[in-house]
């Protein structure tokens, strides 16, 4: 899993598909691709941002839901928690002088 996370953060239209949801999270595929256009000057077609997304959702960093005729996408950011606590671990009793 901690694979398909890194791989899904090395690129960088995914991490800006990343910055957009956490700027405004519950976006369309529609929105975010007029959003990576008009801030970034990505001119990437729906199919590549989909692409990115699918990435994104294999990876954990994306969730989808269905509420209508409409596709939402929301941040997770468990795995991300899970990354950084693998290293970050609060200090042992033996690990002090």
């Amino acid at each position: 899993m901690a694979e398909d996370l890194f791989k899904a953060l090395a690129d960088p239209t995914r991490r800006r598909i990343l910055d957009e949801l956490v700027e405004r999270d519950g976006q369309t595929l529609f929105e975010i691709c007029a959003r990576l256009a008009t801030k970034h000057g990505l001119g990437l077609s729906r199919q590549a941002i989909s692409q990115h997304l699918a990435v994104l959702e294999s990876a954990g960093l994306v969730v989808s839901r269905r509420q209508g005729r409409y596709k939402f996408h929301d941040l997770n950011t468990e795995p991300l928690e899970l990354i950084v606590t693998r290293w970050l671990r609060p200090d042992t009793p033996e690990s002090t002088p």
